[in-house]
């Protein structure tokens, strides 16, 4: 059987191993995590997601806090549309991180940037284009266009120096969704570089309904491939979520897809920025601990482990210091939903809302674990102490076991000792 390996993925005239890790945010996928895939000849995400939270923890900047100080007076009320990020602010932090990361990048491969279109901010088409542009004039080498459509997401930099230089890719969960993007965006004369395919098993956000168990991954794919094929559209197709063996990612390789996205094994990395006590709830999960739901304020179905602490949790919504999930007329379905509980419970201390969730501050504390529907078979991937822990792996590790291993078999590593408590 052949190894990933033995594929390349080209975009261009540059040729790259075939594995891209996905971008998680907030900072999930890390700097350290995109340096390493980069560095192993592949691709590696950031994320801009709250990147003014990312921007304070990585380089001691106080963005959060003083948004919060600005809008101090309107914590109390529920007309959040006041509330708005300042745009040099924005570029400020999306430059930091950018530049930062791509100043240690080594290796013969790629780091993107993950630029969700449904972090709308109180002000879509503005704040989406301070962070394109700012990502471009840091250096970025590529940016994937996420959680949306992204109908307008081109042009709002077709004038930037960088825009048919940087390599640019859209991520779509069906053949309808990239047939529209490419109608929407035909006058720039601007193909993306890649179509990354999100399939039903992926984690976090899903471009499917609560339907999504009827939707196959290979399906989809093999649509899109015929269908660029027809039009003579030479355009790398990449898909993406629950690909958890070298061999998974060969199958695809071999049916015209030109490279694999993986991220949930690399949730588990030494690299990966998830504190390393929720690592360790991501081995332990099982089939039956793993659920799709709602409670996403963006409207999209969510993947992620049922112990995550931040569901059912009424924290006070917080927009003033945060607020990265405001619509245009500045509201966010969590906001009703909190003020529908907190009218039901007057003078309870805490309340719980079920239907739906704080995005913002519950991913800050990491207090939302989402993942891939394979991340039952973590368990399998790795050794366990004495103590009961699972020992963490490194970037390196996993990225090789993917472009090496064959027959569906998965390398565990070498013995460590259990760290010290």
């Amino acid at each position: 059987m052949k190894r990933l390996n033995d594929f390349r993925l080209r975009m261009g005239r540059e040729e790259m191993v075939p594995i891209m890790i996905g971008g998680m945010g907030v900072d999930i996928s890390s700097a350290d995590l995109a340096l390493e895939a980069a560095r192993l000849g592949g691709v590696g995400h950031i994320s801009d997601a709250m990147i003014k939270t990312v921007a304070d923890r990585r380089y001691k900047t106080k963005f959060v806090k003083a948004k919060q100080a600005l809008y101090k007076y309107n914590v109390e009320s529920e007309d959040k549309s006041p509330v708005k990020f300042n745009p040099a602010y924005l570029a400020e932090a999306t430059k930091l991180h950018v530049e930062a990361t791509m100043s240690r990048k080594t290796g013969s491969g790629k780091v993107f940037i993950n630029c969700m279109e449904k972090l709308t901010m109180n002000a879509p088409k503005e704040t989406l284009k301070v962070r394109l542009s700012a990502a471009l004039d840091a250096g970025i080498d590529g940016i994937t266009l996420a959680a949306g459509l992204h109908l307008g997401s081109l042009a709002l930099i077709e004038d930037h120096p960088r825009f048919r230089d940087a390599k640019i890719g859209i991520i779509v969960s069906s053949l309808r969704a990239l047939q529209l993007f490419l109608k929407k965006n035909a006058r720039l004369d601007r193909l993306p570089d890649y179509v990354v395919v999100e399939g039903p098993l992926a984690g976090g956000h899903l471009g499917f309904g609560m339907d999504w168990a009827q939707y196959d991954l290979a399906t989809i794919v093999a649509e899109i491939i015929q269908y660029l094929k027809a039009e003579q559209l030479d355009i790398p197709v990449i898909p993406a979520g629950g690909i958890f063996t070298g061999s998974d990612a060969v199958r695809f390789l071999e049916m015209g897809a030109s490279g694999v996205q993986v991220a949930t094994r690399f949730t588990v990395t030494r690299e990966c920025g998830l504190p390393d006590d929720v690592k360790q709830e991501y081995f332990k999960a099982n089939a039956d601990d793993i659920e799709v739901n709602e409670i996403s304020p963006t409207g999209y179905p969510m993947r992620m482990i049922k112990a995550s602490p931040g569901i059912g949790d009424g924290i006070r919504p917080n927009c003033e210091a945060y607020g990265y999930l405001l619509d245009a007329n500045g509201k966010c379905s969590y906001i009703t939903a909190y003020n529908r509980e907190l009218a039901l419970h007057p003078g309870e201390r805490r309340i719980s809302v079920r239907d739906k969730t704080c995005l913002c501050t519950q991913f800050r504390n990491f207090a939302i674990w989402t993942c891939g529907q394979t991340a039952s078979r973590l368990k399998d991937t790795t050794l366990r102490h004495a103590d009961g822990s699972f020992q963490l792996l490194s970037a390196q590790h996993v990225f090789e076991d993917y472009q090496f291993s064959t027959d569906d078999k998965i390398r565990l590593p070498e013995t460590e000792a259990a760290p010290a408590v």
